[in-house]
């Protein structure tokens, strides 16, 4: 179900913070793009969310993403451990995604990508051996 889990960093220069996490993981991130406000960057298991900080705000509580295998199965299973859905699931450059708060209030985001980037991401570095956090 769950296929990836991000750890997410919230700052106010993606560029800036992705120098250190390039430091440290000794390559250059597997995904950029710019999505309304902010700037996101995936490089292993950290996701740089890179936006002023009213952009930022209303998101900064929340964890994640979580890549999973199917968002409508997990929007289900969700509702049935108690989460209520805070955004509804919409389209982005990446696939579907949406924000729930689970029982405990833990607020997380899911994503379901695209095939092509399920595969890239996830099933091509499987097949090598490789584990996500060294994407």
């Amino acid at each position: 179900m769950i296929l990836k889990t991000y750890a997410r960093v919230f700052t106010n220069d993606a560029d800036e913070a992705l120098e250190t996490f390039q430091a440290l993981h000794g390559r250059e991130p597997h995904l950029r793009l710019r999505f309304g406000e902010w700037d996101l960057i995936g490089i292993g298991d950290t996701f740089i969310v890179g936006g002023a900080d009213a952009a930022l705000a209303p998101i900064r509580d929340s964890h994640g993403p979580w890549i999973v295998e199917d968002l409508d199965e997990a929007e289900r299973r969700l509702l049935l451990a108690g989460a209520t859905i805070t955004q509804p699931a919409a389209t982005s450059p990446t696939g579907r995604f949406l924000y729930a708060r689970h029982a405990d209030g833990l607020l997380v985001e899911y994503v379901e990508w695209t095939p092509e980037l399920v595969e890239k991401f996830i099933r091509a570095p499987q097949r090598e051996g490789l584990l996500s956090s060294q994407m």
